[in-house]
């Protein structure tokens, strides 16, 4: 009888066990997926949408449950999120502006549910252009660049996009070679490159292919001249300094670095809930000045979260903007009546 009610008990517990198993994973597949695309797992976007995702999993109520999704380049991810595959997606300003004028990498594209539009802002990265030490005495401003042979980041990335929209601007011939960003420093070593685009998240962080390459060969900045930052400006892509010393481990020979900034983002869909959006922007805005100790980066999200996104916006303030973002903005007096929301 004794060994009888042992059995018993057993089985329950193991039933008990089972149905608890059961409910949990019913549980989880009734929580709302929110999907973050963003660049391959080297990037500085994964790395940052990690961050992002651990603090949305903290704060956000607990049917959403967010996950970070990581494709080939920035361009992929935009798709990704704009054929239905993820709810957000890493972009960029000038992402966003090829996106609404379907030129270079979205040229005769059609998504399969809807365009992103203006959502959140993250951060400012400052893209500039860098050559081996050896060969430095060669180059006096961006011109010397021109139709040789560079590795403008990787193809698809929103810095290459930047430095392409620099080219066209300075009416220079932008002649890109890929390469594995992991094998920078043995492309510049090799000649197979004369130099390469780099770039800081918020004028310190540079990406990680970066900071393995100036540990293995030196390398110095080749900054625009007086008359390029002119033209630049003229066109809408003012430079802005950067101080060496936050980015480099070795002196890279200036004293100050000229970037010409983009802004990086997470934009979603017009379709997507204002509630969750709304709810996103209001988690975010709360942990943002905890964010810097987790990376620098953000250190302009945390001073001025409100004025990244209105900055966002300004840079393509004929983009729609996201009715959650909008809601957002109006509620901190931050709304402009020329914007237009997304329907």
């Amino acid at each position: 009888m004794v060994r009888w009610m042992g059995r018993t008990a057993v089985i329950l517990l193991v039933f008990l066990a089972l149905a608890s198993l059961v409910l949990s994973n019913v549980a989880l597949a009734q929580r709302v997926p929110v999907r973050m695309a963003t660049a391959d797992v080297g990037s500085y976007g994964y790395a940052v949408s990690s961050i992002l995702a651990d603090v949305l999993n903290r704060e956000l109520p607990s049917q959403y449950v967010v996950t970070v999704h990581p494709y080939p380049n920035t361009t992929a991810a935009m798709r990704a999120a704009m054929n239905g595959e993820a709810e957000m997606s890493y972009t960029a300003d000038v992402g966003m502006t090829e996106l609404y004028d379907r030129v270079g990498p979205h040229q005769g594209f059609t998504p399969r549910v809807g365009d992103l539009v203006h959502t959140l802002y993250v951060y400012p990265m400052e893209t500039f252009l860098a050559v081996p030490a050896n060969q430095a005495a060669n180059f006096n401003s961006w011109a010397d660049f021109s139709g040789k042979p560079v590795y403008f980041t990787p193809a698809g990335y929103m810095n290459w996009s930047n430095l392409q929209r620099i080219f066209n601007a300075l009416g220079y011939q932008f002649n890109h070679v890929e390469i594995d960003s992991s094998l920078l420093a043995d492309a510049l070593r090799a000649g197979s490159i004369v130099g390469a685009g780099a770039y800081t998240t918020a004028g310190a962080s540079l990406p990680t292919f970066w900071k393995e390459a100036e540990l293995r060969i030196d390398v110095k900045v080749v900054n625009p001249s007086a008359e390029e930052r002119e033209k630049l400006a003229a066109a809408g892509l003012v430079p802005m300094r950067v101080d060496p010393k936050n980015a480099f481990t070795r002196d890279v020979g200036v004293d100050e670095i000229w970037g010409v900034p983009i802004l990086f983002g997470y934009n979603m869909r017009a379709d997507a809930d204002p509630e969750l959006v709304y709810q996103i922007l209001t988690a975010l805005e709360k942990a943002a000045p905890q964010l810097p100790a987790l990376d620098p980066g953000f250190r302009p999200l945390a001073e001025d979260f409100v004025g990244l996104q209105v900055a966002g916006i300004s840079a393509n303030p004929h983009i729609p903007v996201h009715a959650g973002l909008a809601r957002f903005l109006q509620e901190r007096g931050a709304w402009n009546d020329s914007w237009k929301i997304a329907q």
